[in-house]
């Protein structure tokens, strides 16, 4: 049976932590929270579950904090989570089901759904390093939007998901006053960091700095192909900020020279279109975003949504605008069959029921 160690960093979590840790016995060996500056009641939540509650003073730097939690453990495996992270039942018997088995791995990737619906059906997903083997060779890197590079023996685990519960839906400048006071620093960036460097500025609207970010990362070359792709996306979205389309459309189809172009990358080529009402060219690029695959394995972010109800919801609507109902229809059920609750789907059956009574809608 392998033992289990759960490593934590937390700040002011007290709304949370109960629920992430409600179940954590059920799989952790032991639970090991560092707290780095809290100013509410996290740490007497933390205690409430385990008595390994270290304090560690923020350096504006996440890997040394969650490097110091690793280093507390004592088992030969560590899971990580943040406070608002959870684990359902059939998460909490999936890992149980691992830690019975015999084969020897060295970290254990699962799946880190960041938007779910109310039945926790992935819409925003992508595979993470989660678990890992207590090796000082796996340890997290990067100040911010830290990683472990994964090494050794290396799995896919399906049925460990990772639900990101994220109560707190308000964007901070705290990831991109990290990075500019490493500019600051003259700390020379690695691709990967000009890349997260780029999405900060994008997020942060400050987007001719995003877009300049971007076309440096692009430029150079030297990013990891799933970054380049992204980078491409935000690129395009900066311009559509700017409501410069032909420079959108461009750093979409720049996308294409990195691999398989992506749902996220087709649907926003395809909006492009629609909204110029071109609405036949824009049923060809829908379509395709809706028979894409999805290679969850592959580390990228993936918006589920872009690979099924957007694109459906769309055709329904220029099948509708170039006169075929019975198409428009045709995609509206393809649409309900996604996503029966969405209130754009709901409107819409209402609107072909209205036509089916003969008004003219």
């Amino acid at each position: 049976m392998k033992k289990l160690s759960l490593a934590m960093i937390v700040k002011d979590e007290e709304s949370t932590l109960g629920d992430c840790l409600k179940n954590a016995k059920e799989y952790a060996d032991e639970i090991i929270i560092v707290d780095t500056g809290s100013q509410d009641k996290t740490k007497q939540v933390a205690k409430k579950f385990t008595k390994y509650v270290y304090d560690f003073v923020w350096q504006d730097d996440f890997s040394k904090a969650r490097n110091f939690a690793f280093d507390k453990a004592k088992y030969q495996y560590i899971i990580w989570l943040d406070a608002d992270d959870i684990l359902t039942e059939e998460s909490v018997n999936a890992i149980k089901k691992w830690k019975k088995d015999k084969e020897d791995v060295d970290v254990v990737m699962c799946p880190y759904v960041t938007s779910f619906d109310k039945d926790f059906k992935p819409k925003f997903e992508f595979y993470r390093e989660r678990i890992v083997k207590n090796d000082k060779n796996l340890r997290w890197h990067d100040p911010v939007h830290e990683i472990i590079v994964p090494s050794g023996k290396v799995v896919h685990n399906k049925d460990i998901k990772i639900y990101h519960n994220k109560k707190k839906k308000v964007y901070t400048s705290r990831n991109l006053n990290i990075y500019l006071k490493m500019q600051e620093n003259k700390v020379n960036f690695s691709p990967r960091q000009k890349f997260y460097f780029a999405r900060e500025l994008y997020y942060n609207n400050m987007i001719e700095q995003a877009i300049n970010q971007f076309s440096q990362f692009l430029s150079e070359g030297k990013g990891w192909k799933e970054n380049n792709i992204e980078a491409c996306l935000n690129l395009a979205r900066c311009y559509m900020a700017k409501k410069e389309k032909k420079n959108a459309l461009t750093a979409l189809f720049g996308s294409f020279v990195y691999g398989v172009p992506k749902g996220e990358i087709l649907y926003e080529i395809g909006n492009q279109f629609f909204d110029d009402k071109d609405y036949l060219t824009a049923i060809y690029w829908y379509n395709l975003a809706l028979s894409a695959k999805m290679d969850t394995t592959s580390g990228a972010f993936y918006d589920v949504n872009c690979y099924t109800l957007f694109p459906a919801l769309q055709l329904c609507v220029c099948y509708y605008k170039i006169g075929d109902r019975e198409k428009a229809y045709h995609y509206h059920l393809i649409s309900k069959g996604f996503a029966p609750d969405d209130e754009r789907v709901k409107f819409n059956e209402k609107f072909f029921e209205k036509c089916k009574d003969g008004s003219d809608a």
